[in-house]
């Protein structure tokens, strides 16, 4: 993406800049990370950032088997220094939420973690053996580096060790099976009000979509809202079960910080849930 975010909609008046915030969600790949980020793009006060690291990935690694890596690389910038410095507080002009969908595998080794702190972190995991046999689809010989599971523990570490405070963990399931219940425990913990617009948007791609949007969202622009949960029963291949062993061992130290809904919230009036 390019360094200035794309808004999609006005910013709305009187923004309150004292409570001012900006979120950082960082997701393992093949989740439900950018319907969720329609989710929260569909709040009036919030502008969202889609995957703000990618081109500064594909170019420091030098991968080339990510569909789009062309389109990326041309859009975005390869120094993560100006990128962070543009989604530290403040957020932009007129918006009091600063929504900004990060995938946990862009965080490379050589970028330093400090200006994380100056965010409110989320991490949005997986089940791995669903993960990795979606991933797939798209990357043929994937690592766990790829899953973004390492850089997940990483963060969760960092993080706890200078702020005390671990970030929320949403695991994209519990999210399926109670949008409303989930999404509101989670703005609960962030310091802000639930929006019910949270629950629908309209399909179709977005100005504030990356390049690679074509390539890898062709699901999300048929949905309105949150699908519902189908159970990925397609089995790991063989060669990748180290990487599934390994994959597992880092989501349980994850999920069970994960958020709970305190009851299963039913669906609102008219709601269609696609996948």
């Amino acid at each position: 993406m390019a360094e200035q975010p794309r808004l999609a909609t006005a910013p709305p008046p009187d923004t309150d800049r004292r409570s001012a915030i900006c979120v950082a969600m960082w997701s393992g790949p093949r989740n439900i990370s950018t319907a969720l980020m329609r989710s929260w793009e569909s709040r009036p006060d919030t502008v969202v950032c889609d995957e703000p690291l990618y081109a500064h990935y594909l170019a420091t690694t030098g991968r080339s088997d990510h569909p789009g890596h062309q389109e990326t690389l041309r859009s975005g910038s390869a120094d993560w220094r100006a990128v962070t410095r543009r989604l530290v507080p403040p957020p932009p002009e007129g918006f009091s939420i600063y929504y900004q969908k990060h995938m946990a595998h862009h965080l490379l080794p050589s970028i330093e973690l400090d200006w994380t702190e100056r965010l409110v972190n989320c991490l949005l995991i997986r089940e791995p053996r669903e993960m990795l046999t979606s991933l797939l689809e798209f990357l043929p010989h994937p690592t766990v580096e790829d899953t973004g599971l390492p850089q997940q523990v990483k963060l969760l570490e960092h993080l706890g060790e200078r702020t005390g405070q671990a970030p929320p963990v949403v695991d994209g399931r519990d999210v399926l099976d109670d949008p409303r219940g989930v999404l509101g425990v989670l703005c609960e913990r962030l310091g802000v009000v639930f929006d019910e617009a949270m629950l629908r948007w309209e399909p179709g791609p977005r100005d504030s979509d990356g390049p690679w949007g074509p390539y890898w969202y062709d699901k999300v622009y048929k949905t309105t809202s949150f699908g519902r949960y189908r159970p990925k029963d397609d089995a790991v291949p063989e060669r990748l079960l180290p990487v599934l062993q390994e994959c597992e061992s880092l989501y349980e130290r994850l999920a069970p910080l994960r958020l709970r809904a305190p009851r299963q919230s039913p669906p609102a009036a008219g709601e269609t849930l696609t996948s």
